[in-house]
């Protein structure tokens, strides 16, 4: 028997056991491992999680919200069992159709996918609850930010071209992204974010949308999941297409009284967690592919990149960061 098998007599009979098939599938950047279950009327997914084994705690963040999500009619997939002493949870499995595999020369029915992700998206935004709860008591607070900026400048700048930066240039970057990280604490405007609501984390199952891996969801301003998705590392969109797909996302969050900033601040406050979300991404990239020498994460270094310009010259206040940023990564 597969080792993986073992983890499945939780949930199955021995004779069920014997008629399964068990093959892994592809993962996320994360630790995680996923195995997809073949019966002969139907699959799961097995997901041997080693952090849910570990947690100190009873509440396990992915269990938790999944729980939340449910009752409040954000798509998830359900989940069949979990056994905490071997880190396994099985789930429904939703097909593997992601978004990312959806987008297609058509603008309609981009136009109605992509919609139909921000309706999604802005339910989940209007979730309330308890602030000394999970996931309410995590935000993108600075530190938070910070955390994610000084990723990026071990993985992205420090490890790979160590000669190339003067000290001097650090310590600029760093203020640069201690006031961008302030400027982005704006906790009155705070909702609920999924916090990786991009291409490859949106299942398309029979024309309907189903959310993963949003076990990391935390509070912060609604532009967050709004950048994930339109600024996509995985997807480029067609400028015009952001544009209108922005304003769908505001007149929803004014609908729904979920803020109460001006189309102009929600648009410089886009600019500004695009670029940190972005520079985020990019120090996950580069430690994926040149740390753990993941090199399938290597392709979405320059389009991601590429974004960088287009905000800097909407918002002047980016641009010694990101003039740095651009200096070091596109050199030779």
């Amino acid at each position: 028997m597969p080792p993986e098998k073992h983890h499945l007599e939780l949930y199955f009979s021995d004779l069920e056991l014997r008629k399964l098939r068990i093959e892994q599938v592809a993962g996320d950047a994360s630790s995680r491992e996923y195995f997809r279950v073949f019966s002969p009327e139907k699959t799961w997914i097995l997901c041997i999680d080693p952090d849910f084994g570990s947690f100190p705690s009873a509440h396990y963040p992915f269990l938790e919200i999944q729980r939340l999500l449910t009752r409040n009619s954000v798509p998830v997939p359900k989940v069949i069992g979990s056994r905490k002493s071997d880190s396994s949870i099985l789930i429904e499995d939703c097909g593997n159709i992601l978004l990312q595999d959806m987008i297609s020369a058509d603008p309609f029915r981009n136009a109605q996918l992509y919609k139909k992700s921000i309706d999604c998206m802005t339910r989940l935004q209007s979730i309330k609850g308890k602030q000394d709860k999970l996931p309410f008591n995590r935000s993108f607070d600075p530190e938070k930010l910070m955390f994610e900026f000084d990723f990026f400048i071990t993985y992205a700048i420090e490890k790979p071209r160590s000669t190339r930066l003067q000290t001097l240039e650090l310590s600029t970057l760093r203020k640069e992204f201690r006031k961008i990280s302030e400027t982005l604490f704006r906790k009155e405007h705070f909702v609920l974010n999924h916090r990786d609501y991009h291409s490859r984390n949106i299942l398309v199952s029979k024309d309907n949308l189903v959310l993963i891996d949003f076990q990391d969801a935390r509070m912060g301003l609604p532009q967050y999941d709004a950048v994930s998705l339109l600024k996509d590392s995985y997807v480029t969109l067609d400028e015009q297409f952001v544009s209108d797909m922005q304003h769908y996302h505001y007149r929803l969050l004014r609908a729904n009284r979920l803020t109460a900033m001006d189309y102009d601040e929600y648009l410089y406050l886009f600019d500004l967690m695009a670029f940190q979300r972005n520079v985020k991404a990019l120090g996950t990239f580069f430690h994926q592919a040149y740390v753990l020498e993941k090199k399938e994460f290597e392709q979405y270094i320059t389009p991601t990149l590429a974004y960088l310009p287009g905000y800097i010259s909407r918002q002047p206040e980016l641009a010694t960061a990101g003039e740095i940023i651009l200096n070091t990564l596109m050199q030779p």
